[in-house]
């Protein structure tokens, strides 16, 4: 009897053992667009300034039908120093991705976290490269915590559901 009892916590426990078939496929990723403004050249390159560096993110994702989705992470950074822009730079990085097997309660997760938490390393370098080739320092962007950008944009978003 109890080894009866055994082998059903067992098969249990096998059950919840066995690999997933759930899958995040990168189909492709790209720039969507790509813009850097230096409003000061050459000035601002030649009067070396401590610039306040102020940064903004977002995660979009969209259909693009079936398993496939599109998700952009959105990069806005503008430099400053005395009340005077230096250099502003905005990035959509994209990816095509298809996600296989993705319960409806994880879908969140995969496309505003998982997502861009593997794009992040190469929308960080285009960053950097294009604020060097701009002729500034590059700018390294630290890494985002994605987790806690879903959940402050989903407290934004019942905000003014909570108010209506």
């Amino acid at each position: 009897m109890a080894d009866k009892d055994n082998g059903a916590e067992g098969g249990a426990a096998a059950a919840d053992a066995a690999p997933s078939n759930r899958a995040l496929i990168i189909n492709a990723q790209y720039i969507k667009d790509l813009s850097f403004e230096n409003p000061r050249a050459p000035t601002s390159l030649l009067q070396p300034q401590q610039p306040d560096l102020q940064v903004n993110v977002d995660v979009r994702a969209g259909a693009l039908g079936g398993e496939r989705y599109e998700v952009v992470l959105v990069i806005h950074a503008r430099a400053t120093a005395q009340n005077e822009t230096l250099f502003v730079i905005e990035l959509a990085y994209g990816a095509a991705v298809t996600l296989s097997n993705v319960p409806q309660e994880h879908m969140p997760e995969a496309l505003l976290v998982e997502t861009p938490r593997m794009l992040f390393p190469f929308a960080r370098a285009i960053v950097a490269d294009a604020t060097r080739d701009g002729g500034f320092p590059p700018v390294f962007l630290q890494p985002i915590n994605f987790a806690e950008l879903l959940k402050r944009q989903a407290a934004q978003a019942q905000a003014p559901a909570a108010n209506a």
